[in-house]
């Protein structure tokens, strides 16, 4: 079961996600996408860290998702924009190789059996324009994600205002 937590920043997701996961298991993973590139970010990636407790299991993995056994468990995946970034920076940009390598990671943990994965994305096309060709670029990018990861989830969910909306799925 593939369910797809998306919506604008603060809107609620990842509470959503991490309820929706002890309901699902006792003991279920987060996975952690960010990469740590400064203090600040740190800072976020403890305050998390601490939001969870030692039900969760914790597992920071920056792009090779397929690397984790999935196979009958719960997990998160935190986020896509965060884990999308990675691919984009080291891909020097590339929208196309980025978006490739992306989907190859997703359609190898997507096909591990008797899983529930539970992904957080952002909605970041919602919001205003960005101001850099860069900017720009990746805004196309985690759109054009979502957009297969909708597709290919078994339920999406749009968090406004912590307010679950499900567009697709019961």
């Amino acid at each position: 079961m593939i369910y797809l937590i998306t919506g604008g920043e603060r809107s609620g997701k990842s509470s959503y996600a991490q309820d929706l996961a002890m309901e699902l298991s006792a003991t279920p993973i987060y996975v952690a996408t960010a990469r740590k590139w400064d203090g600040d970010f740190q800072k976020r990636i403890d305050r998390h860290q601490q939001e969870r407790d030692e039900r969760w299991i914790n597992i920071e993995k920056e792009k090779q998702l397929s690397e984790i056994d999935f196979s009958g468990k719960v997990a998160i995946v935190d986020c896509v924009t965060l884990w999308l970034t990675n691919f984009f920076v080291d891909t020097k940009n590339d929208v196309a190789l980025s978006l490739e390598q992306a989907k190859a990671e997703f359609a190898a943990i997507a096909n591990q059996e008797n899983t529930t994965i539970i992904i957080i994305t952002n909605e970041i096309g919602m919001g205003v324009h960005a101001e850099t060709h860069i900017g720009r670029k990746f805004t196309e990018l985690q759109g054009w994600m979502n957009q297969y990861l909708a597709k290919n989830a078994d339920k999406v969910v749009l968090m406004i205002s912590g307010i679950p909306v499900t567009i697709k799925g019961q």
